[in-house]
């Protein structure tokens, strides 16, 4: 069976979920081989072996910390001609998206990003892609090279298949430009005890119906009794209510959630396209006519302020 590269997203180690879902989807279509770059990627060998990695490729200097992603695409690219995969997988994250894009020019391969679904075909992979700001779903494949393709998160199930998991040090050889750009500073993100909101399994998500900063604490309250990712529409962030790190939309940040619940969200397009392919979604909205109901699975028409305390307190009692 033909082995599929999959770039590993951890933290000292810590492999970060997407990863786990990138080799549930790389099972479907070849043998997982992980490549874990950076501190503690020898660390990583075990929960990826636990999800179906059958080789783990390793390699750590500090290039990888001290700048930015062009030593990554140089070791990618070292474990794609060591291994002559059938595919490449990525996290679509920001840097994952740039890693991919680097690699796909340099091998002079087509690449998807944005996949939601992969799936065997006879020619190569397909992948499944949300397309027009959500408003078709394409199936697609690579026509020229290796196919390079990275994926959302929250796509597929995260699927335990104990594998070998054997790792070997993966030869690096940096090229001129890995060292371009130089990391000079980094801030911790302060930590509010919530999920990363493009990982979450579940985003509570405020729009301008909410009406101000000091109300978001009722989005806030029914996130963290579900254990939610708090979520905010273009109009709530342009306003000043809620942080553009939270935002949802095309002109923010997509998610896939398995579940996704919008109050006092109208349902405009450009907050529609960062959020329509969440698995199952509930609205909250007092506007009987508000383009969100189009799309939702569960359409609540009432005040946010009456329906979502009581909605925590009932999910709260049933937890406690």
């Amino acid at each position: 069976m033909a082995e599929v590269l999959v770039y590993v997203d951890h933290v000292d180690g810590a492999v970060r979920k997407p990863t786990l879902e990138l080799l549930t989807l790389a099972r479907r279509i070849g043998e997982p081989v992980a490549v874990a770059l950076g501190s503690g990627a020898e660390n990583t060998a075990a929960a990826l072996a636990e999800h179906g990695a059958v080789k783990v490729l390793t390699h750590d200097a500090a290039e990888y910390a001290d700048y930015l992603v062009v030593p990554k695409v140089d070791a990618l690219q070292a474990a794609y001609e060591a291994v002559s995969p059938a595919a490449v997988l990525v996290p679509s994250s920001a840097e994952g998206k740039e890693i991919a894009a680097r690699l796909a020019v340099r091998i002079g391969s087509g690449i998807i990003t944005d996949a939601v679904d992969l799936e065997a075909g006879a020619e190569g992979p397909v992948a499944t892609q949300s397309a027009f700001a959500a408003s078709y779903t394409t199936k697609s494949r690579i026509s020229k090279g290796t196919p390079v393709i990275t994926v959302k998160p929250n796509s597929a199930a995260v699927e335990a298949a104990p594998a070998v998991g054997t790792v070997e040090a993966l030869a690096v050889s940096f090229s001129d430009k890995a060292t371009g750009t130089k990391v000079t500073s980094r801030t911790p993100r302060e930590s509010t005890g919530r999920p990363e909101l493009t990982e979450a399994a579940i985003v509570v998500s405020g729009g301008r119906g909410v009406n101000g900063a000091e109300n978001f604490s009722v989005i806030e309250g029914l996130a963290d009794s579900l254990g939610a990712a708090v979520g905010a529409s273009r109009a709530a962030v342009d306003a000043g209510w809620y942080p553009h790190t939270n935002q949802v939309g095309q002109t923010g940040k997509s998610v896939s959630p398995q579940l996704y619940i919008a109050s006092g969200i109208s349902g405009a397009i450009q907050h529609r396209a960062g959020m329509q392919t969440s698995k199952t979604i509930v609205a909250i909205n007092k506007d009987a006519e508000a383009p969100i109901f189009d799309l939702v699975d569960y359409g609540v028409v009432g005040d946010l302020f009456e329906v979502v305390p009581q909605l925590t307190e009932e999910i709260k009692s049933r937890k406690g």
